[in-house]
């Protein structure tokens, strides 16, 4: 239902989103700011701009490359603003949906700068295409690709680096 400009949204309709869209969403809060509570409030802030902004989307990928958007815009900022820790709580992946065998390597991503671990995330955890994440946060196809092999670069030397070992 429109009351002028803005949507009013069931409690249904609000249910549905979160169940929808909430699980992905903060793994990609929680990488970036490598802390649960902070995820948490990212994520809620993706959801209040949701509704609030009341945004009409040509699809539901076009929805859902926004709320993309929008989480990774608000947990970066909250990066810049916060400076928080950025010790990971090895029992918060498991609640996140990262299995035992995959830790150590979301670990190795979310040690990586915010542009690598953002494409990292979204290709490998989230199954993105590189065009896909193109557009999701404003870039070129060829930058996504080039910060892919950048961040790639990056995850072998921090594995090598810490199980004091070398990829041939």
């Amino acid at each position: 239902m429109v009351s002028g400009n803005k949507k009013e949204f069931s409690n249904e309709y609000i249910k549905e989103l979160v169940e929808k869209y909430g699980v992905m969403l903060f793994r990609i809060c929680y990488c970036i700011l490598c802390h649960r509570d902070d995820a948490e409030d990212a994520l809620q802030d993706t959801f209040l701009k949701y509704l609030t902004k009341s945004p009409e989307f040509e699809s539901k990928e076009h929805e859902k490359a926004w709320l993309i958007k929008v989480a990774t815009n608000t947990s970066k900022n909250m990066v810049l603003l916060k400076k928080r820790r950025k010790t990971v709580d090895l029992d918060e992946l498991n609640s996140i949906g990262i299995e035992d065998a995959d830790t150590e390597v979301f670990e190795s991503i979310m040690a990586l700068p915010v542009k690598y671990k953002i494409v990292m995330t979204l290709y490998y955890i989230e199954g993105y295409s590189s065009k896909e994440i193109s557009k999701i946060v404003s870039v070129s196809p060829d930058a996504v690709r080039k910060r892919l092999q950048k961040g790639r670069e990056l995850l072998k030397s921090e594995i090598e680096r810490c199980n004091g070992y070398e990829f041939k």
